[in-house]
């Protein structure tokens, strides 16, 4: 039976939504010939979340032991992926009806494309719901077209959480990217660049925003010229190299 392999990274300290998080993933629905994994990584040096995940069926969860970072972590995850295909959850966001399913269907019945990334809205944290930025550029997206992918406008501003791919791809462009910030968006820069995908505009899960959020700290906002510059520097080299991956 395929599978759908969906990746958490989780650390303790900033983990006050994943009770919510879980129960939005356990109420999915697949179709009847696919199953899926939830891999929960935990990072930090005292792990202390095993027990808020591990009543969701499907559950493997595994802790680092040790301050990894958010790519470590995720890819971490990624090594231990059984699935054909991968879905980022983010530990503090609320998933959708259809939020699994409708991606894992048009990947498997579109064998060309690389990865789906589906729109998002936002939930605050008392709760509350709003419709969350649009994004820019949906339905397909041949490979090449998009340049650098980025957190803060440009070219394509993507919620890079709503990300589905194949797991083959992924591991190929190693995972999500070690930069000191927007690992994401490294990844998502080089996908769009090397594969064909697909940007639903129907929302499927909901981005959390919350006082406890990463990248409203003073230290990771410092680390933007850095991790631009990597990302920048990386789809150059995937470009002047010509480095391509093979269609289905």
């Amino acid at each position: 039976m395929p599978m759908l392999s969906v990746i958490t990274a989780a650390y303790a300290p900033k983990a006050a939504f994943l009770a919510e998080t879980a129960e939005s993933l356990a109420d999915q629905k697949l179709p009847d010939d696919w199953e899926f994994e939830w891999l929960v990584q935990e990072d930090g040096a005292e792990p202390a979340l095993e027990s808020v995940v591990g009543r969701v069926a499907g559950v493997r969860y595994a802790a680092n032991g040790t301050q990894a970072g958010i790519a470590g972590t995720r890819n971490l995850a990624l090594a231990r992926a059984r699935g054909e295909l991968v879905r980022v959850l983010d530990h503090d966001d609320v998933l959708l009806d259809g939020a699994l399913a409708n991606p894992l269907t048009r990947l498997a019945d579109e064998p060309a494309l690389g990865w789906v990334m589906t729109a998002a809205g936002e939930i605050d944290e008392t709760g509350v719901r709003s419709g969350g930025a649009a994004p820019a550029r949906t339905g397909s997206v041949p490979r090449g077209t998009v340049g650098a992918v980025t957190d803060v406008g440009g070219s394509w501003s993507q919620m890079c959480a709503g990300l589905t791919a194949r797991t083959d791809l992924v591991r190929a462009l190693g995972g999500w990217m070690a930069a000191p910030r927007s690992e994401d968006v490294g990844l998502m820069t080089a996908l769009a660049e090397l594969s064909d995908g697909y940007v639903d505009d129907e929302v499927g899960w909901l981005y959390r925003r919350h006082r406890a959020q990463t990248h409203l700290e003073a230290d990771w906002q410092a680390r933007g010229d850095a991790a631009v510059r990597m990302i920048d520097q990386r789809l150059a080299a995937l470009r002047s190299t010509g480095m391509s991956v093979r269609s289905a």
